[in-house]
C-alpha cells in the first residue's frame, strides 16, 4: 500500500491549522426529554466536511445519563469509527453488543451494520468519525425534529442522510 498522490504542491508548507480548545462550548445541543434528569446530548463540531473539503467529519458526542441513541442501521456513502472517551457505551457490530468503556475503540466500514446506545444511567462521552465527510450536523439537528414528520417525511430524512435502519 502507498500514500495518496499529493494533493498540496507548495515547497514551504503554510499556516493553516485549526486549534480548538476543550473548553469551546458546544456546537448543537439536542434538548432532553426531562430537563430534571440531563442536560441533553451535546454535538461539539470538531472537524466538519466543510472545514475538511469533504475528506472527514469528526464529532465529539456527550450524552446524558438517559438511554439513547440509534438501533441497529448501515450507511451506504461512509464509514463511521467510535472512540469511547469516558463512561460506558453499549456499542454494536452487527454480531454483538459490546459494553465499551474508555480507550475502546469501533471500527465500522461502509454497509456495516452497527449500533450505539448509552444505557449505563451515566453520562458517557465519545468521538465519531465519518469517511468520508458529510453533513452530519444537519442530520444530528434534524433528528430532534423527527416526531413532528410524516412517515413519508422520516424516510426521505434518513435516506438523504445515508442511514439505513434494519
Amino acid at each position: 500500500m502507498s500514500y495518496p498522490d499529493p494533493r498540496y504542491f507548495g515547497e514551504h508548507g503554510e499556516v493553516s491549522a485549526g486549534f480548538r480548545p476543550a473548553s469551546t462550548a458546544p456546537d448543537f445541543v439536542a434538548k432532553p426529554a426531562d430537563p430534571a434528569v440531563s442536560q441533553g446530548t451535546a454535538f461539539h463540531y470538531l472537524s466538519t466536511t466543510l472545514s475538511t473539503n469533504g475528506e472527514y467529519g469528526l464529532y465529539r458526542v456527550d450524552m446524558g445519563p438517559e438511554a439513547s441513541g440509534p438501533s441497529t442501521h448501515f450507511h451506504k456513502a461512509m464509514s463511521e469509527s467510535f472512540f469511547i472517551l469516558s463512561g460506558t457505551m453499549r456499542l454494536f457490530d452487527g454480531r454483538r453488543w459490546v459494553d465499551a468503556t474508555s480507550g475502546d475503540y469501533l471500527y465500522v466500514p461502509v454497509g456495516g451494520l452497527h449500533a450505539f446506545r448509552n444505557e449505563s444511567g451515566e453520562p458517557a462521552s465519545m468521538l465519531m468519525l465519518f469517511a468520508p465527510g458529510a453533513p452530519r450536523e444537519d442530520y444530528f439537528e434534524g433528528v430532534t425534529e423527527l416526531a413532528g414528520l410524516s412517515e413519508k417525511e422520516r424516510a426521505e430524512f434518513f435516506v438523504r442522510h445515508d442511514s439505513f435502519f434494519v
